[in-house]
């Protein structure tokens, strides 16, 4: 059914006032050296029940009527949000060298996972869990949350934290990030099960789960879990070969003639192949991510997707987080008091115990407890996603996104004042360039792991941000080794003609510079 142009107008009214609320406290926040993110969730604040409801309920509820075309769009924008910020985190997923500090990521890993996820659980079963859940909810559901919560770490909040400070290039940045990604990857995953077994409960399962026989619950569980575990198996071995593929494939001309909706293209088959699975469409874009994150960082399409992404339904989907916290309602200073200090003193002492077992100082054992206690992100789409999906109730989704904020805070108030008072810690440690670099390209090494399988090969990134990873035919090689050649000829015979020679010191301008 068409709409009425009253119904547009409204629908442009209100994406323009959330959108320019969320840019606005985003920038401002931003100007103040606090996550963007927070502020554009800020920004939804203030347009909801707890601001402009309070001052101005009849206004505040014209912008989003229940039932009506409105809401329905404001909910479209807010599902693709999700999958475009999902994606953008499985973007920042990249393996990085560590050198011998390997026996530090696991332990962390390991301590600053079992430790809070186990205390999460435990934690559940001592207080009242109906309390907390929504209609869709269960007291096993409830439980992972808990879990998921006090244990993640938010890879593109502490990644902002550490690019605003000017530490990424430090072995300690690129640890915190290894660590991070480790636990992101559990998250979408348990969180594929939670929401597995909401559809469950609520009895709107879809995709092979809908056409299977009614089981117990513990044959469901295990479904989930398989199925999760074998689709990201799947993309993480086949994923790149698969993209790569495809780009210079069967979807060739959709690469050349539009690489942003190339990718978009790929994103969105990955999410309909989770949902034929009866998987959240959340953990394809994940996978996705991931997948494009082996190969390139700056090609022109996926920009374009980053670009927009970050200028239209990222900051929309944030703000519309903030429009429905009802600090006025479902705001429980008790339970958020002690869910706050449990869940900062857990992953604190965990991930500090496991740097100590490793041999790090107190100091820098303690730098790296308070980087990784950063929710951010994943925090807050753990709580909007099992709060849309009637997992957990607004009190339980207030807790959970103030958590996310104030963690992210408090990460980047410290690194701040950790970087002043001894930045030694955080120098950058990158390695020297290579010696068989090309003048006005960087060359980057593949990632290990499943991807080192396909041979070794060297990532171009030439003066017009084109990132060309993808093997090619070996017809395409060969051409590009005779063009390289003819080139080199034609400038023989342009120094030949000219009667000149290059000297040592013409010759020192073509070499690469040297970083330190």
């Amino acid at each position: 059914m068409p709409l009425t142009v009253a119904e547009i107008a409204r629908i442009l009214i209100v994406l323009t006032v959330f959108l320019v609320a969320a840019h606005l406290c985003g920038h401002l926040f931003a100007r103040l050296r606090q996550p963007p993110v927070i502020g554009e969730i800020v920004g939804g604040l203030l347009l909801g029940g707890s601001a402009l409801g309070l001052l101005a309920p009849s206004v505040s509820s014209w912008l989003v009527p229940p039932s009506s075309a409105t809401a329905h769009t404001l909910g479209a924008v807010y599902q693709l949000g999700t999958i475009l910020m999902v994606f953008l985190a499985g973007l920042e997923m990249r393996q990085s060298g560590l050198g011998t500090e390997r026996k530090t990521v696991v332990f962390t890993t390991v301590t600053g996972l079992v430790i809070p996820f186990a205390a999460g659980l435990a934690i559940a079963q001592v207080v009242d869990t109906g309390g907390l859940a929504g209609p869709h909810g269960s007291a096993a559901s409830i439980s992972l949350v808990l879990g998921l919560a006090i244990a993640v770490t938010s890879i593109p909040v502490i990644s902002r934290i550490m690019m605003d400070l000017g530490i990424m290039g430090s072995l300690f940045a690129r640890m915190v990030l290894t660590v991070a990604v480790v636990e992101d990857v559990l998250l979408y995953v348990v969180l594929a099960v939670i929401l597995g077994l909401a559809h469950i409960q609520a009895d709107t399962s879809y995709g092979l789960p809908a056409l299977l026989p009614d089981h117990a619950v513990g044959w469901d569980v295990a479904y989930y879990v398989g199925a999760s575990v074998l689709f990201f198996a799947v993309c993480l071995a086949g994923g790149r070969a698969a993209f790569c593929r495809l780009s210079a494939g069967p979807l060739g001309v959709l690469e050349r003639r539009s690489p942003a909706a190339f990718r978009l293209v790929f994103l969105f088959a990955l999410c309909l192949g989770c949902m034929s699975l009866g998987i959240d469409p959340i953990f394809g874009a994940l996978m996705a991510g991931i997948a494009m994150a082996g190969q390139e960082t700056a090609s022109p399409g996926q920009e374009a997707v980053r670009a927009f992404s970050l200028a239209f339904f990222i900051p929309i989907y944030f703000a519309l987080v903030g429009f429905r916290l009802d600090l006025v309602h479902n705001l429980d200073l008790v339970f958020f008091g002690w869910l706050f200090v449990l869940a900062c003193v857990v992953k604190f002492g965990s991930v500090w115990l496991g740097a100590r077992l490793a041999g790090k100082s107190p100091s820098w054992s303690t730098h790296f407890a308070v980087a990784m206690n950063a929710r951010g992100g994943p925090g807050i789409i753990l709580a909007s996603v099992t709060f849309g999906a009637g997992i957990i109730n607004g009190r339980f989704f207030v807790a959970l996104v103030l958590l996310s904020i104030l963690t992210s805070q408090l990460a980047g108030a410290w690194l701040t004042r950790a970087l002043s008072s001894d930045p030694a810690l955080f120098s950058s440690d990158r390695p020297p360039p290579r010696a068989d670099a090309v003048p006005g390209q960087t060359v980057r090494e593949p990632a290990s792991g499943s991807n080192a399988a396909m041979g070794p090969e060297k990532v171009l990134e030439d003066p017009t941000g084109e990132a060309r990873q993808c093997h090619r035919p070996a017809a395409d090689t060969e051409g590009a080794e005779e063009d390289r050649q003819d080139r080199a000829g034609a400038m023989d015979r342009a120094v030949q003609q000219e009667g000149t020679a290059i000297t040592p010191a013409k010759a020192d301008r073509h070499r690469p510079p040297q970083q330190g």
